[in-house]
């Protein structure tokens, strides 16, 4: 009985094997031969609503045979299908069609051709049958609800639907369209020459009134790194990365880009994962850094808002077009959500980092206001009880009952598995609130302010992590993931502790710890680090924090293993990200399986796993910069 009530309950989509195009904030989901309505994810959605849930093809009034499918780009897709109901006698398909698929930033546009080597000419019957919809894209992550039937409005070979705020407009040239009960018919009669082709388009494109976010212009904000590395794996790696990212390019009510955290849920502004995915991407050109920090700073916290987690001087969370709401976690989040402890240290030090690039302080100046209101947010609000150290806690009940970047409802958890009650310090908040402080004291006296506080507060800091953070278990000492409300340090091993190297927090001998933890079979699997070590009860290989496998988790302790000066070190961790990289056809995903070497011959996907992900794919820099450097080509 109980699992006939689990089977029904509402399930969030799978996506591993999902063929996904997008160009920020439109994407489009399909199976492998190009099909859509057959999987939860499958679509078209556009500004955070879908728009068309389903997609079928026929030619005669069969579906082609799927032969192949070919990724040109993030934003460009062919499928490639056998017709062998035309054929001529022989075991070779005459007949040949191809699907191909182009994301815009307002829409999708298809085309078809169907190409043969007959010796005549042919006519044929070419259908396309769409599923319109309505439904915003966060009903269809919980799983809840069919898609919506929006009544459509047909004129000779266009048609229209929507709802006064979204407002969809297809085009196709050539078609007879007819109403279905759900959605639309477009039947093309296609002449095919012998020995020729033919093809036919349709084209979709929306408007979304309510939406927040916008495109980005062409002109891509990095310069493209030299490649010289002798890694082929590395090279197309980054190749790949690189059209990802660009395809993830976003504006939020100005001219400043900023990179989406990913698909399909993330097409949107979050603070945290703009930051990283900068910071990685620094080494490629000032630019992208620059204008997220803009962004951020433009939307940095002036009131107290308990609703909204936003305080004085705070860096946002996420901005959303509409509520979002977890049911399974009983969360509701506002539209504009600063629940985070993280983002405004690490906003500093993105900062801190652009001006050590060479940026010229006359340009960063407008930043110095943003910089003095962030680090006093550290020290007023971050540190809720005055000991020093920055913690979290939501007093709404709806918010996120965990707020570092591991922000899902069991991501603190004991040894033994138990979960650790609010509110939490976190071990990496410490470091990187740490290194914003001296980095921003630095800042403030080349502005012609006096950093000295904050260097003081710092010092207060990192003796107060010393005293409370360290545990012992039979291997050693290391940082506890975080103090609970007890100020108890919570003895988890996890890969949180990799984020504290080249922060400066650490002593020498400490940095050595940590490097040594983070290179054990606990905690590397040999396609990067769990996120909680096999020595936890709780560790689970598909648990979305306890065990599984983040890129940019696992990017960001290279980094500071290389920062350290453990440089063979890092390589061996960035080598086991490439064995992913080439697993998942270079677009590493948001996570996927914490199942290790030798048991597992490859990385096995999260199901649910988003991609093309930002911070996954700019890890590809921070990569090649710990195995061959980084060099730009000018644009």
């Amino acid at each position: 009985m109980r699992s006939q009530v689990l089977a029904t309950r509402p399930l969030q989509p799978f996506l591993h094997d999902a063929v996904v195009v997008l160009r920020a904030p439109a994407q489009a989901w399909s199976r492998p031969d190009g099909s859509m309505g057959n999987a939860p994810i499958d679509g078209i959605a556009v500004s955070d609503v879908r728009v068309v849930s389903g997609f079928r093809l026929t030619v005669a009034g069969l579906p082609g045979e799927h032969v192949g499918t070919l990724t040109d780009s993030a934003s460009r897709v062919r499928f490639r299908s056998a017709h062998r109901s035309l054929d001529a006698k022989g075991a070779d398909p005459d007949v040949r069609g191809t699907l191909t698929r182009v994301a815009r930033a307002d829409g999708v546009r298809h085309e078809f051709e169907l190409s043969t080597r007959l010796t005549h000419a042919v006519e044929v019957d070419i259908v396309i049958k769409l599923d319109t919809d309505l439904t915003e894209l966060q009903r269809i992550k919980h799983g809840i609800g069919e898609p919506a039937s929006p009544v459509v409005e047909l004129d000779e070979e266009s048609a229209r639907w929507g709802d006064g705020v979204t407002r969809v407009t297809l085009d196709a040239p050539g078609a007879i369209m007819t109403r279905t009960a759900t959605g639309i018919q477009m039947l093309w009669r296609l002449a095919v020459p012998a020995r020729g082709g033919a093809r036919l388009a349709l084209d979709l494109r929306v408007v979304d009134r309510a939406a927040v976010v916008g495109p980005a212009g062409a002109d891509i904000p990095w310069h493209p790194p030299k490649l010289d590395t002798r890694d082929s794996r590395l090279r197309r790696w980054v190749d790949r990365s690189l059209d990802d990212l660009d395809a993830l390019r976003l504006t939020a009510g100005g001219p400043e880009e900023f990179l989406a955290a990913g698909g399909p849920w993330y097409l949107t502004l979050f603070g945290r994962d703009a930051i990283w995915a900068a910071r990685f991407l620094l080494p490629l050109g000032s630019r992208l850094p620059i204008d997220t920090l803009r962004v951020l700073a433009r939307r940095q916290g002036t009131e107290h808002d308990i609703s909204r987690a936003e305080q004085p001087g705070k860096i946002l969370h996420e901005l959303r077009r509409g509520q979002v709401v977890i049911p399974e976690e009983g969360v509701a989040l506002p539209p504009t959500y600063y629940g985070t402890v993280d983002a405004t240290p690490l906003w500093i030090l993105l900062l801190v980092e652009v001006r050590a690039s060479g940026v010229d302080l006359v340009q960063l100046r407008e930043f110095r206001p943003a910089l003095e209101a962030a680090l006093a947010w550290m020290r007023d609000f971050g540190d809720r009880d005055g000991d020093g150290l920055l913690e979290y806690f939501d007093p709404t009940g709806h918010g996120l009952s965990n707020q570092g970047w591991k922000d899902s409802a069991d991501a603190v958890q004991w040894r033994d598995g138990r979960l650790a009650q609010g509110p939490l310090a976190l071990c990496e908040v410490q470091g990187y609130a740490y290194a914003a402080a001296m980095g921003g004291a630095d800042l403030l006296d080349e502005f012609g302010g006096d950093g000295t506080p904050w260097r003081e507060w710092a010092a207060a800091l990192a003796t107060a992590f010393r005293a409370g953070f360290w545990v012992d278990d039979p291997d050693g000492a290391f940082p506890a993931v975080a103090l609970d409300t007890d100020k108890r340090a919570v003895d988890s091993l996890t890969s949180n502790i990799g984020h504290l190297l080249g922060t400066g927090i650490l002593s020498t001998d400490e940095a050595a710890l940590v490097r040594d933890r983070l290179r054990s079979p606990e905690l590397s699997s040999g396609f990067g680090l769990r996120t909680l070590a096999t020595s936890a009860d709780g560790y689970w290989p598909l648990s979305y924090h306890g065990g599984s496998v983040w890129t940019h988790d696992t990017a960001i302790a290279i980094v500071g293993l290389a920062a350290e000066g453990f440089t063979e070190d890092a390589r061996e961790l960035a080598r086991g990200l490439l064995r992913a990289a080439e697993t998942f056809e270079f677009r590493i995903p948001e996570l996927y399986s914490g199942d290790g070497l030798p048991d597992a011959p490859t990385p096995l996907p999260y199901p649910a796993a988003c991609r093309p992900q930002a911070w996954s794919a700019a890890a590809s820099i921070a990569v090649l910069r710990v195995f061959d450097g980084v060099s730009t080509s000018a644009r």
